[in-house]
């Protein structure tokens, strides 16, 4: 007889491609019911059919409007069960040209990743502490460890959201809820194609997947992925400012 699923009722944000989706694939397969969440209908459709029958329903969403989370969260509670498991796993990442100094991108940037990320978690921590019991991952990156060249909103967006993160776990810690940081190295996603990413460096949306929901399933606190990464992060933060700002990483 097969173990029972670690969640009975999973919420993905960010679920039509990438690490999102490889995450909501494994949730079905263990027998966790999945709410897939995110902007593009037609491949949250495409995926819920590729799913186990009843494995999985779909709420178009998109995450820079927070005020509609709480009226998302409910439809999908009424539909399949309270959520015990969060994962926020949607984010953008636009190409920013060298000489290129746009409000535009950067505020669709910190709305998607940053506050995208608050509405969704803000509304799982107070349903969470409320029933004593839940997990809340956020996918952040290692892009959060320093502000680099090619990227300014996207790390600021990540580092920011560790410690919305911190903070959330810290007002949890006592409650029953678990909150768990994520910080994947490079991951293969429509995201990163183009980027040139090292292929000995880079692992599947899939083995990231499985990476999320084993440190999930173990209440982790903070951890990178592969945790060789956790070991980059740190020799980034050592490197002092007037070294890091020569570099173009």
């Amino acid at each position: 007889m097969p173990a029972p699923p670690r969640w009975k009722v999973a919420i993905v944000v960010g679920a039509s491609s990438g690490i999102g989706e490889a995450v909501a694939r494994r949730l079905a397969a263990s027998g966790t019911r999945v709410a897939l969440v995110a902007r593009r209908g037609d491949l949250l459709r495409a995926l819920a059919a590729s799913l186990p029958a009843g494995a999985a329903t779909v709420r178009e969403h998109d995450g820079r409007d927070g005020g509609a989370v709480p009226a998302v969260w409910e439809s999908v509670e009424a539909e399949l069960g309270r959520p015990d498991l969060l994962v926020y796993a949607t984010g953008i990442m636009p190409a920013v040209g060298p000489r290129e100094y746009s409000f535009a991108k950067d505020r669709d940037i910190v709305e998607v990743n940053l506050l995208g990320a608050m509405a969704w978690c803000d509304e799982a921590a107070l349903r969470m502490e409320s029933a004593g019991s839940g997990t809340i991952v956020g996918v952040s990156s290692v892009a959060g460890a320093r502000g680099r060249v090619g990227f300014p909103a996207y790390c600021t967006s990540k580092a920011a959201m560790d410690t919305f993160l911190e903070s959330l776990r810290n007002r949890l810690a006592r409650k029953g809820v678990d909150v768990v940081t994520i910080r994947p190295g490079y991951v293969a996603t429509p995201m990163t194609e183009g980027l040139g990413l090292p292929a000995r460096a880079t692992i599947s949306a899939d083995r990231c997947a499985e990476l999320i929901l084993r440190h999930a399933a173990r209440g982790s606190v903070d951890v990178h992925v592969p945790r060789l990464w956790g070991l980059v992060a740190l020799v980034l933060r050592m490197i002092p400012s007037f070294v890091f700002r020569r570099l173009t990483i």
